[in-house]
């Protein structure tokens, strides 16, 4: 027993710092005795760790409250230059690499132009690395001082059909030309994240993330992230059968929903209803062109009912308390026509669960990912 104490000792101490940096982190500025009383640790523990935290330069002493007839207490908040964190964003048709604060600040950022299709795991991994190096050029930020860089792909962080070869061999190829952590997760689960830590999910107890690109994932986020929130990833959204032996999908099966109501499908179906689109066109300029002008085919008319019957079954089975509405084409479909995919939910949803739901769009704009990705390492050292 005498031997396992110091290990036992020393996680009780990195208990007690991750719980009291959390609660700082999202509340500050707060006091040491608003800290002891969210954390529940107490007046001798808060004090420890916080003296080690401002030792260390991640906590600073910020201004003051004034207490009922005794000495002011003093405030305190995370230093937002300590450390900073880099996210990726390996879109369809763009890489997006930002470097935050840790306030979450972007300082800098950089895209550069891709198409998955084309373009395999060595052309995206260098341009990963040349926007990395671009983004602290830019901020002037030295890579020692970087804690990680969290990465999103299309589809799952593991495997995914979409991108037509095997993220592992991204992460392989990143490993070899940088030294920096990193951390992987999918962009439904980074934009995800995004809503957890910085918008309604904090408040949420219960919140389905649904992301339409040319593939269409989701996934589950509850609690919140002071409480370190759970998500579950439910990536394979999109292949769900909506139609029995219907339209073929990239997949191999035949009548999902990503085959009716991902980007590519959308145009491959407006093509078939006679909608004219100039082959040159990209993929996102195009599918706009028909938000904006369907031109009597009724395919978007069709495709909210097949989305709000896909959000109609996540809502049965799921009973969130909120969905959110992401990705580019989700957000294309969604600025128009929100209130009819609503519809389409809720006849395709049981009366006393869509009642208890919202359906909106991500407030966090197209760059969601981007940020939710940067968490990953944000919450690595949060946890530490």
């Amino acid at each position: 027993m005498t031997q396992r104490q110091p290990s036992t000792v020393g996680a009780l101490g990195r208990d007690n710092r991750s719980l009291l940096l959390r609660s700082l982190y999202f509340s500050a500025p707060a006091s040491r005795q608003a800290l002891g009383a969210a954390t529940g640790l107490s007046a001798a523990s808060v004090g420890k760790v916080v003296r080690e935290l401002v030792g260390e330069g991640v906590v600073t002493e910020d201004g003051s409250l004034d207490s009922d007839g005794g000495r002011p207490r003093k405030l305190l908040r995370v230093v937002p230059g300590h450390r900073f964190v880099a996210g990726v964003d390996v879109g369809e048709t763009r890489i997006r690499i930002g470097l935050f604060d840790l306030a979450m600040t972007e300082l800098a950022n950089a895209d550069r132009r891709i198409d998955p299709r084309r373009h395999g795991p060595e052309t995206i991994a260098s341009r990963i690395l040349a926007g990395l190096t671009t983004v602290l050029a830019k901020s002037a930020v030295a890579s020692d001082a970087v804690l990680g860089v969290g990465v999103s792909v299309p589809g799952s962080a593991r495997r995914t059909e979409n991108l037509g070869w095997d993220p592992v061999l991204l992460e392989k190829l990143l490993r070899r030309g940088t030294d920096l952590p990193l951390h992987f997760d999918s962009d439904a689960g980074a934009m995800g994240r995004a809503e957890l830590w910085f918008g309604s999910g904090r408040e949420t107890p219960g919140t389905v993330v649904a992301w339409l690109g040319s593939y269409v994932g989701a996934g589950l986020i509850s609690g919140g992230p002071t409480t370190h929130g759970t998500r579950t990833g439910a990536g394979e959204f999109g292949h769900t059968v909506l139609v029995a032996g219907g339209r073929p999908c990239r997949c191999g099966s035949k009548g999902c929903l990503e085959a009716y109501v991902g980007a590519e499908a959308i145009l491959d179906r407006f093509r078939e209803a006679g909608g004219v689109i100039p082959g040159d066109a990209d993929l996102e300029p195009a599918l706009a062109a028909i938000v904006h002008d369907d031109r009597g085919t009724g395919v978007l008319a069709e495709t909210h009912r097949y989305l709000g019957a896909g959000i109609g079954g996540l809502i049965n089975l799921l009973n969130p308390a909120r969905v959110v509405l992401g990705g580019w084409a989700g957000l294309l479909l969604g600025e128009r026509d929100l209130d009819a995919i609503r519809d389409a939910a809720r006849l395709h949803s049981l009366k006393h669960s869509f009642a208890t739901t919202t359906i909106d769009l991500c407030g966090l704009g197209p760059d969601a990912a981007t940020r939710g990705a940067a968490t990953l390492p944000l919450e690595h050292f949060l946890n530490g």
